[in-house]
Parts: structure tokens; C-alpha cells; sequence
């Protein structure tokens, strides 16, 4: 498996948590930089893996393991 494929899933992992997270501690937690989080987000945003929360207590979210999300048309 790529490099790429084993930190989008690590990401995917730490966004099915509970616990809010920002780019710089993503970035840290995963050793790349905030841009690569961003692009990554992008990225599973783009596959419907996640989605956006707006507002100021926002972010990006995923559905816990046992959910699962239909992709919006």
C-alpha cells in the first residue's frame, strides 16, 4: 500500500473520532505539513468520505465506523 493510502486511512481514523482537531495538530500527529492535510481532506471530501461542518465551531467530520453516508449527487 502507498504511502499516501496509509496516512489518507490514518486520517480518515483520527476524523472518525470524537475529538475535534485542527490542520497544525493533524499535521503533527500524522509528520507531514498543513498543506498536505488540506490536500488530503480535499481528497476524501472528493471520494465522500467526509464533509464539511460550516460556522465557527466547524470543520470536517466523518460518520463513525458502524455509519455509513450515501455520496450527495
Amino acid at each position: 500500500m502507498s504511502q499516501t493510502s496509509v496516512r489518507l486511512l490514518r486520517l480518515l481514523r483520527l476524523l472518525q473520532t470524537p475529538d475535534d482537531w485542527t490542520g497544525p495538530q493533524l499535521a503533527e500527529k500524522l509528520g507531514v505539513t498543513t498543506r498536505t492535510i488540506r490536500k488530503d481532506i480535499e481528497r476524501l471530501r472528493g471520494l465522500g468520505y467526509i464533509h464539511a461542518v460550516p460556522g465557527t465551531a466547524g470543520g470536517h467530520r466523518s460518520p463513525a465506523p458502524h455509519q455509513r453516508w450515501t455520496r450527495p449527487s
